[in-house]
């Protein structure tokens, strides 16, 4: 990914979620996981601040045995971070408040 542009990352990372959001109702967890941590270094080599912190907070979902609409919703929020632009870790902490929140309910 060398000399990649940010809206390159961000179209390939939207594509990967895109693509473990209709796999998830039939992978494995083990898969599921293995592909949100290549999502979550992808964005954490590039800067994404906010999607890597959804990225490790998808992690603890998946962990606790969430699937189904639940896991959609947490792949559409990794999706927002991704797509919202921002990178800084204000953005990041807004992410986590919001994850901190879903996690909870």
């Amino acid at each position: 990914m060398p000399g990649e542009s940010r809206d390159m990352i961000r179209i390939e990372l939207a594509a990967r979620i895109a693509a473990l959001d209709v796999r998830a109702p039939y992978a494995a967890v083990s898969d599921m996981a293995a592909e949100v941590d290549a999502i979550r270094r992808i964005a954490h080599r590039h800067g994404m601040a906010p999607a890597v912190t959804v990225a490790h907070f998808l992690d603890h979902a998946l962990a606790r045995g969430e699937r189904g609409p639940l896991l959609h919703g947490w792949l559409a929020m990794l999706d927002e971070a991704v797509a919202s632009g921002r990178d800084d870790l204000d953005a990041a902490h807004a992410f986590a408040a919001a994850c901190s929140v879903r996690l909870a309910a």
